[in-house]
């Protein structure tokens, strides 16, 4: 029987990014807008949190990093951070200069690479609807040389990168234009082609972040901050739906599967003001149990 439990009642403005770390035995999550990283242990406790300047702007996604410390996509730009001595050191930033572009959600691939795509404001609220300009978003793959590539573009919001088994498909939601997408998988190169159309939502569902569990079904959440309904759907691999599960809160954000046998989904939320009513538990990070499917452990940045 599946069972919702709050695990954290962080109250977070924008819970983001949950990552379960099988070498620590630790669940990291970001307040993207609170500007902080947040960790504790498998059942809630013994929980920790770090604070970053301001100046970083929201940080839309994390990776740890196998020297130490993490990899951070933030408002500017990416960033390495040092968990014991607070400090920041700014690596690239691809979206520098342009005018309501930031970086967003990322993971880490099977080569220890980080793979991150940008979000386009402009693309959501266009200052003339009449003519919404083209999205320009993009998606990229930071080396561990420091060096970024740029693999893809036409992307409003990206969210929920995540890769089959076999390394073979590269699944990527775009939030605003309510379609998960697929791609040819180079694990090589570490580089995309032949997008195509993996599932398909109704106007703003919102499909948000994403992983893909030990069987190579796909997981998205579905932040109903538009549609009133907070929900983790799982996609078989030909795309067709084989489970919802309805969430306590209108608007979940991303999920990871965790815990020591990696059988416990850990959901983030936010309380961004949206076009539904706030519910108490609004902000706070969820662990499901009891659902008998297993996930695959989150890699560390080479670099």
């Amino acid at each position: 029987m599946t069972d919702i439990q709050v695990l954290v009642d962080c109250a977070n403005t924008l819970g983001e990014n949950p990552l379960w770390d099988v070498d620590e035995q630790r669940f990291y999550w970001v307040d993207g807008m609170g500007h902080q990283i947040w960790r504790c242990a498998a059942d809630g406790s013994d929980v920790r949190t770090w604070t970053l300047p301001e100046s970083v702007g929201a940080i839309g996604s994390m990776a740890l990093r196998k020297k130490g410390g993490a990899v951070l996509a933030t408002e500017a730009g990416v960033q390495f951070f040092d968990f014991e001595s607070g400090d920041l050191e700014r690596v690239a930033h691809p979206e520098e200069g342009k005018h309501h572009v930031r970086i967003n959600d990322g993971k880490i691939d099977s080569r220890g690479r980080f793979v991150f795509g940008s979000l386009d404001i402009d693309a959501v609220f266009p200052p003339d609807p009449a003519n919404p300009p083209a999205p320009r978003g993009q998606l990229y793959r930071l080396d561990s040389d420091r060096k970024v590539h740029m693999l893809a573009d036409g992307i409003i919001i990206s969210n929920g990168p995540c890769w089959s088994p076999d390394n073979s498909t590269f699944y990527l939601a775009d939030s605003w234009a309510d379609k998960i997408y697929a791609y040819d998988w180079n694990e090589a190169a570490g580089t995309v082609s032949n997008r195509r159309v993996f599932a398909s939502f109704e106007q703003r569902t919102v499909p948000d972040g994403g992983t893909v569990d030990a069987e190579g079904y796909v997981w998205n959440v579905n932040n109903g901050g538009f549609s009133g309904e907070g929900a983790l759907w799982r996609f078989a691999p030909d795309g067709t739906l084989d489970r919802k599960i309805v969430m306590p809160v209108f608007k979940p954000t991303s999920m990871i599967f965790g815990g020591p046998n990696l059988d416990v989904i850990y959901v983030t939320s936010n309380r961004l003001p949206s076009e539904v009513a706030e519910k108490p538990q609004d902000g706070a990070v969820f662990a499901i149990h009891g659902l008998g499917i297993r996930g695959l452990p989150e890699r560390r940045f080479n670099g």
